[in-house]
């Protein structure tokens, strides 16, 4: 059946004028299916609905909690810089080329890093990286030039991001950097192993003390007295019943939960404080919570005056 000329021409000019008023950049057309799928199951348009979307699907069993944990972790990374996880200037462990080597190998066994920043008289001099396993010629080598041996330092802006530090650790095989000020000063270091724990969580070695057990070590005498290291992780009623203490669980349920719960924040990595008769130093932390804590007994001299958070 032939069409109407009237009918045929206005169609015409209504699909011209539908194309003349479409937007350069709409969206290609999509099936009655899709719009449905669409209405019925938006797709997230920011950042925190796409964290919704994953918490969603964690709760109905779709992914476990470590893969929501690491998730989340990648998301962190990209927010972060190095100032916020480095190893603070004061916490670093480092060797001091200009002295003889017997003053320092006795730091390098007991802190077991396997690299060490090389400084020569300042800690704002550094010289290089020693790696602990090229120690090993000294004891064979007469010859032994320590100097010799350091790896080039990498130094890096304090406010370097951490997505970028990490593909520049994988890209350059570096495990080790600097962390420097705007005036070049050195404010602490950082390693791929910080980097990593972001995403993972925390990363225990050979040096660490079991996952299951030992959740307070007892690691001899300090200036103060007796020392434990405790584990954030470690119920408040276990470190009541093993060292004496009387703090409450009433708030919380954790040594991690009640060292964040007393700060107001959770705590950076070096920090120190007094909780009661307890002295308290951060041995590693992320910034979500506290994984490890040195923990000493305040002697009975110290309470009148040094009782009061550091």
């Amino acid at each position: 059946m032939p069409e109407h000329p009237s009918t045929t021409s206005e169609f015409k000019v209504a699909t011209r004028s539908v194309v003349k008023t479409a937007p350069p950049d709409s969206k290609p057309h999509r099936s009655l299916i899709e719009r449905l799928t669409a209405l019925i199951s938006p797709e997230p348009e920011s950042r925190v609905e796409l964290l919704e979307v994953l918490q969603d699907a964690h709760e109905r069993n779709l992914i476990d909690a470590d893969a929501l944990s690491m998730i989340e972790g990648v998301f962190q990374v990209s927010d972060l810089c190095a100032r916020d996880i480095m190893v603070p200037r004061s916490q670093m462990d480092v060797i001091d080329i200009s002295k003889p080597i017997a003053e320092w190998m006795p730091s390098v066994i007991s802190t077991a890093h396997s690299r060490f920043p090389a400084i020569e008289g300042d800690r704002d001099k550094v010289v290089g990286v020693l790696l602990a396993k090229d120690l090993l010629r000294y004891y064979f080598d007469a010859e032994f030039n320590v100097r010799a041996m350091l790896r080039p330092a990498i130094f890096i802006p304090e406010s370097k991001r951490l997505n970028v530090l990490l593909r520049d650790f994988r890209a350059n095989r570096n495990h080790i950097a600097m962390v420097v000020d705007e005036y070049g000063g050195v404010d602490g270091l950082i390693t791929i192993e910080d980097v990593l724990e972001q995403i993972v969580g925390d990363i225990e070695d050979e040096y660490d003390f079991d996952d299951d057990e030992d959740n307070i070590l007892s690691i001899g005498t300090g200036s103060l007295g007796s020392r434990w290291r405790i584990k954030g992780l470690t119920e408040i009623s276990q470190f009541n019943e093993v060292l004496g203490s009387q703090f409450s669980d009433d708030d919380v349920d954790t040594i991690g939960g009640l060292v964040a719960n007393h700060q107001g924040r959770v705590p950076h990595k070096g920090d120190k404080f007094d909780i009661d008769q307890w002295r308290f130093e951060v041995l590693r932390a992320d910034p979500r919570q506290v994984h490890v804590l040195l923990v000493e007994h305040l002697p009975e001299q110290l309470l009148p005056e040094d009782n009061e958070a550091g």
